[in-house]
């Protein structure tokens, strides 16, 4: 039986773009062919670039890291699910609800907003971006999903982060002009809390968040799929860069075994 792999990741590059926080990674050759007869890339960044996992140490202190997920939390059957949204929409419950394939208890869930056909260093991608809201992450924790990954800037709205009124911001306040003007409303009336789907997905649910998922992401769009991410085993980590993949099988019909020899 064949079984398709796709790749759901963006590529890492010395110039990819980047959420507007702390410096891009740094990719330097430091020994090559010609004089030292071996390939060597010294790189130097934060985890929190290209596709990623969070881990819950990332938003509060005292929670695991990023090696404390377990094993069974990042491999498994799950639904890639349609979910456009435009300029600073919002993933919300009744968007969830609704999704098709429906999305299961102990289900990964990987979400196509659009928004990967627009990762670029770009305003429209980071600072307009979509996100979920504390409600929808809520919805996930309360489904007893596995993992999630977005097709977009973060596990959170843009407006629930640093680019506003909450924790080190604002490091853009434009924003908080341009909503008032948009919505009639002080963006802290809609989102009142500091990354509340980061806090509430991984530090209450334990589940994993995938950011900026992308590659192949609409060829699996509406198809239960089995899906992997692996994060580096890190003590301690905040984050990490993983590769997010989908096996698909064409008739349907494969599924893998549950592993429980005891049976």
């Amino acid at each position: 039986m064949a079984l398709k792999i796709y790749d759901l990741s963006h590529t890492f590059t010395q110039f990819m773009p980047e959420w507007p926080s702390t410096a891009s990674v740094d990719i330097d050759i430091d020994k090559f062919h010609a004089k030292d007869g071996v390939y060597q890339v010294q790189w130097e960044g934060i985890m929190h670039r290209c596709t990623h996992m969070d881990a819950p140490l990332h938003v509060t202190e005292n929670t695991p890291s990023i090696a404390d997920y377990p094993l069974w939390r990042l491999f498994g059957t799950g639904v890639c699910v349609s979910i456009p949204k435009g300029k600073w929409g919002v993933i919300t419950p009744e968007d969830l609800e609704n999704a098709r394939p429906r999305i299961e208890e102990g289900d990964i869930v990987v979400i196509n907003t659009g928004f990967h056909h627009l990762w670029a260093d770009t305003d429209e991608y980071f600072a307009y971006g979509c996100g979920i809201n504390e409600d929808g992450a809520r919805w996930l924790v309360e489904k007893k999903v596995k993992m999630v990954a977005y097709g977009c800037q973060a596990n959170d709205h843009p407006i629930a982060t640093k680019l506003v009124d909450h924790g080190l911001g604002p490091s853009h306040p434009h924003l908080i002009k341009e909503w008032k003007e948009t919505f009639g409303r002080d963006p802290l009336e809609d989102f009142p809390k500091w990354e509340p789907a980061h806090k509430t997905l991984m530090v209450k649910g334990g589940i994993p968040g995938i950011e900026n998922a992308g590659g192949a992401l609409d060829e699996v769009t509406g198809k239960r799929c089995t899906f992997m991410a692996f994060p580096w085993r890190w003590p301690g980590g905040d984050g990490c860069i993983v590769r997010l993949l989908a096996i698909v099988d064409p008739e349907q019909t494969f599924r893998f075994e549950t592993g429980d020899w005891t049976k």
